[in-house]
This record gives structure tokens, sequence and C-alpha cells, in this order.
């Protein structure tokens, strides 16, 4: 039977379907989603988040295509191989083929990898469209530097063979930006993921905003050295992993557990 999808039923809940250590990650990726679209990190359905699923095999939790980031729960992720194929969907919803492309190139290559979160903002493509990328213009922006790659487009991503390309090009960084297209963010932990999102996002508007200024005054932009962008990059990665966020997410999480609770069904 096709979906309904002006009246969309609950999805089922998976939880005694899968593992602790799944569902916990489930329930971790469902706020993310949520998180996204209150600061408004959405693109209709055109976007995408994953998240490895603990254990030996290469599976990983994928959104439901035709749900927007704001209906995500925990049992509605669906779970997929490498391959593409389909292990877990209790909404019955499959997943975007551009979306399945991106993700699966991280974690076919990158198992130490937990999450990669993808986005189309406004700011994050505008500053994709710019020759010189992401500038050293704002501290937001100084944890990235020298750290962040670049992907031509090639296309909507539905050529499974672009999938070397994106991890050649992402290399040893954990955050790419795929030109002319948007942003991914990933992380060892998804609330380290969800740091880089937000900072990077914050590092593109800045920008953006900061060039139009130029722009329109006339003024220069105020660059931050090499010296002293390149040692602060160097302290914020001596120092950044799953502990540098521990404070940041559960804020986030009190955030949707008094507002949206269902996001953990």
């Amino acid at each position: 039977m096709p979906l309904d999808y002006l009246n969309l039923a609950p999805t089922p809940s998976v939880k005694d379907q899968v593992s602790p250590e799944e569902w916990e990650i489930r329930v971790e990726l469902a706020a993310l989603y949520r998180l996204a679209a209150k600061h408004g990190y959405v693109d209709l359905g055109g976007t995408h988040f994953s998240a490895r699923v603990p254990g030996p095999d290469d599976h990983f939790l994928l959104n439901p295509f035709g749900m927007m980031f704001a209906e995500i729960t925990a049992s509605s992720l669906v779970k997929v191989d490498t391959d593409g194929n389909i292990l877990l969907d209790a909404g019955n919803h499959g997943v975007n083929a551009a979306g399945f492309t991106i993700h699966s190139s991280v974690h076919m290559a990158r198992h130490d990898l937990i999450c990669a979160a993808h986005t189309h903002t406004v700011y994050g493509m505008a500053a994709s469209c710019l020759a010189d990328g992401i500038l050293p213009l704002s501290q937001h922006e100084l944890r990235f530097h020298n750290r962040l790659s670049y992907h031509d487009y090639e296309g909507p991503a539905t050529n499974l063979e672009e999938r070397e390309r994106i991890v050649a090009n992402l290399g040893v960084n954990n955050n790419i930006v795929l030109r002319n297209h948007g942003l991914m963010c990933c992380g060892r932990s998804i609330p380290e993921a969800w740091r880089n999102l937000y900072a990077l996002e914050m590092s593109c508007e800045a920008q953006i905003q900061a060039m139009a200024m130029s722009n329109a005054s006339g003024r220069p932009l105020k660059f931050v050295s090499e010296d002293v962008a390149q040692a602060t990059s160097d302290k914020i990665e001596e120092r950044h992993g799953k502990a540098s966020v521990s404070r940041d997410w559960p804020t986030q999480l009190r955030r949707l557990n008094a507002e949206e609770p269902d996001y953990a069904t």
C-alpha cells in the first residue's frame, strides 16, 4: 500500500527489535534532526544526517524519505548497509538516493567517524560557491583552519562512483565543503558532529555577512593572521573530542525533552 503522506501514521516503535546500543544511537540521531530543524538547518526533504550502527558491519541509519526533520523519531530512522540494502524501515519510507551515496562514502571508509551531517543552508551554500572557500575571519572558523576539505560539484550525488572521490577529498579531516552544494560535518560521536555543524554554519553566516558589509561600505575585511589562526586551530584540535562537547549537548537535549519529547520514541 502506498503511504498517505498527508496523514502519516506514527511509526511503530523498534526499540525491542534493536540492541540497546543501536537504540541509544537512534535517539541521539533523532535529536540531531530535531535540533537542526529548530536552528533552521533544513531544506525541505533535501538533506540528510546519518550515524553508524554499533557492531562489526558497516550498517548506518538515515532519515526516512518524505519526512521533515521535525518529524523524525528514533524508530522512524532507516537502517541500511553500504550496498544500499534496507535492513529495517518500520515506516516503509525508503531513503533518498543522493543521501545514500554521500553518507555511505563516509561509513565505508572512515570507521572512526560515527556521524555525518549534510546541510543545504543559505549561508553554507553561499560560502560553498566562493572560490576561496571558508576564510579565517571569525573565531568559529579557526577550529577548521587548515582542517577543512573541499569536493567539487559533480551534479546530483546519485553516481556511486563519486563516493571514492568524496572520501579522497575528505582525507583525514572530519568536515568538508561540497562546492556549489553545501556542507558536511562529521564526528566521532553525534554530539561532536553537532558541535562541528553548529560552528561551521556560524562561520559561514559570519563570513557572508562580513563580506556583504565590506562590499557595501568599501571597508576591508580583517583576517586573522596565519600564525594565530594555526595556533588556535591546533589548540582546539588538541582538546577536541567527545569530552569537549559534553556540556553543549545536554543543554540541547534538555530543550528537546521539554518541548519535543516524542523524538525519543
